[in-house]
């Protein structure tokens, strides 16, 4: 119902380039400059500035910008509006993004409860790093986004989004069994100032929460390896070659002879999960009823965040 183009346009300007847009909107970045170029002469304005290899946005294509997340957040709620004049129980097909562990132990558990109570809804689960999440959301290939807040994702103020927050999850130590914490009372990250570190890659929402976790506690992290995978990082960790964080709720291979260690003095890093929809969506019935279940699951199923 509104124009494409307009997509395009806030892809261009979340990602910085026309490369990027197009990438995630799923064309050729000539496709894309095909399409602003056909828009600036519909509306006779300028509205990209090509600025060495790359573009800037004009303020006739940031008060573009404006309009079009208010029209899409208009369109959201006559979506939720007209749901009010459909009989029937809540159905249809509700279409979850969510990042590592927070798909792993948070959504299967919400996908549980509506199933049990709405028997005519699908629903429908994409595992994705957080910012890919949010591209899903805009391009509207997903409903609801469960994801880690990382400086990669739109800040709270877009207004694109509406976020919420699910809950916190402290980050734990995840050491050899003949490392010189094992056993300690007190642990601090800082403790582990001069370890090798295994890590994400550079780019991955795992990288920035344990490199920003670590500059928190005084110090940047030596790392020696890169994994993606817990069953790799476990590995590495199990026979010595470094140390990792580990977020709570992440379900570690058993074969792996490591030992989880708590951080019991402060800086005690931590992450928060957040549910992310499209503005204005979240009053559609399938919607809410899928907000509802991740907020049940996060105040009452997840006895691993409670305090010793």
């Amino acid at each position: 119902m509104i124009d494409r183009r307009l997509g395009v346009l806030q892809a261009i300007a979340r990602h910085g380039t026309v490369t990027a847009a197009a990438e995630v909107c799923r064309l050729t970045p000539s496709a894309v400059s095909h399409q602003m170029q056909a828009l600036a002469r519909e509306l006779d304005v300028v509205l990209l500035e090509p600025v060495g290899r790359t573009v800037r946005l004009t303020p006739a294509a940031h008060t573009l910008i404006a309009h079009a997340e208010t029209l899409t957040a208009q369109w959201e709620h006559a979506r939720a509006d007209l749901a009010a004049h459909r009989s029937g129980d809540v159905g249809g097909t509700l279409r979850f993004a969510g990042f590592s562990s927070a798909a792993a132990v948070v959504v299967p558990r919400a996908l549980d409860l509506l199933r049990d109570e709405y028997p005519a809804l699908r629903v429908h689960l994409r595992e994705s790093e957080p910012a890919r999440s949010f591209d899903l959301l805009a391009a509207d290939d997903t409903d609801l986004a469960v994801v880690v807040a990382t400086p990669s994702i739109p800040p709270a103020s877009d207004a694109a989004f509406d976020q919420h927050q699910l809950f916190d999850e402290p980050l734990d130590i995840l050491v050899g069994p003949d490392h010189p914490l094992v056993g300690r009372d007190t642990v601090g990250l800082g403790d582990l100032a001069a370890d090798p570190w295994i890590c994400g890659n550079t780019g991955r929402a795992y990288h920035q929460l344990v490199t920003l976790a670590c500059t928190a506690a005084g110090f940047a992290p030596d790392i020696a390896h890169y994994a993606d995978e817990w069953d790799t990082g476990a590995a590495l960790v199990a026979r010595g070659f470094g140390v990792a964080l580990v977020p709570r709720l992440a379900d570690l291979p058993a074969h792996h002879d490591t030992r989880r260690l708590r951080i019991t003095t402060d800086p005690v890093p931590t992450r928060r999960v957040i549910a992310a929809v499209r503005a204005g969506s979240g009053l559609q019935p399938t919607i809410a009823a899928g907000l509802d279940a991740l907020r049940r699951v996060a105040a009452t199923d997840l006895p691993a965040l409670e305090q010793d």
